[in-house]
């Protein structure tokens, strides 16, 4: 990535991100999970290990949005992270659906054990949480959700296609395929702002190299042995 200088903006270091991150990127969008998952090679304990996971990555990230919250009260970072944690609540609420459609009640989800491969990702925003400028939250997200969003699309098609899955069962993963309207233009917002106020572009960079590593890391946790 060509080093950014103190005049560099949210869109010119979002590009420059993305430029830096497409073999990552290129590898969780072709990632053969969802193509497993369509072909119906993926058992129904590794789709119960999807819900115990994304129950504990999702709480996670919503204690971590109101933990930014907190840290970076004052607009536009506030009302982002804050949208950010609702956002997490309701995708709760929708893998709710997911797992009673395999018959999972919420003490079975409680009783997943944890792949840290899996959760190296939600370890790594709790700790943005607690030690990143706003900025670098905001663009590690920027240069992350498209790829998973890409990526729960596929799932959700799958489960359709290959598994009939109800809607309801599938609307987590098609929370996630789109991005909220505006989401981009509020997060370079905050990227903007903590760039003005001093906050790093080296850091911004880095949280996003890290955090897209880790997205990948959870989907080869889903894959292995596939």
């Amino acid at each position: 990535m060509t080093p950014p200088t103190a005049t560099t903006t949210g869109s010119e270091l979002l590009e420059a991100v993305r430029s830096d991150l497409k073999e990552v990127e290129r590898a969780i969008r072709a990632h053969p999970f969802p193509d497993a998952l369509a072909e119906g090679r993926v058992r129904p304990e590794r789709l119960h290990a999807l819900a115990g996971e994304q129950l504990a990555i999702v709480s996670s990230d919503r204690r971590s949005f109101a933990q930014l919250a907190v840290r970076f009260p004052e607009p536009p970072a506030g009302d982002f992270f804050l949208s950010m944690a609702g956002g997490e609540g309701q995708a709760l609420s929708h893998l709710d659906r997911f797992a009673e459609w395999l018959g999972l009640d919420a003490q079975a989800l409680l009783a997943h054990e944890p792949d840290p491969e899996a959760q190296a990702y939600p370890a790594f925003v709790a700790w943005l949480a607690l030690n990143a400028p706003s900025s670098a939250v905001a663009l590690a997200f920027l240069a992350n959700l498209a790829a998973w969003g890409h990526n729960c699309g596929r799932v959700a098609q799958a489960l359709r296609d290959r598994h009939g899955a109800p809607e309801e069962a599938v609307a987590f993963f098609d929370f996630f395929a789109t991005s909220p309207p505006g989401f981009e233009e509020a997060a370079l917002g905050v990227v903007d702002a903590g760039l003005a106020a001093g906050e790093s572009p080296v850091a911004a960079g880095r949280a996003a190299r890290v955090l897209q590593a880790y997205e990948l890391m959870f989907w080869n946790a889903l894959g292995a042995g596939l």
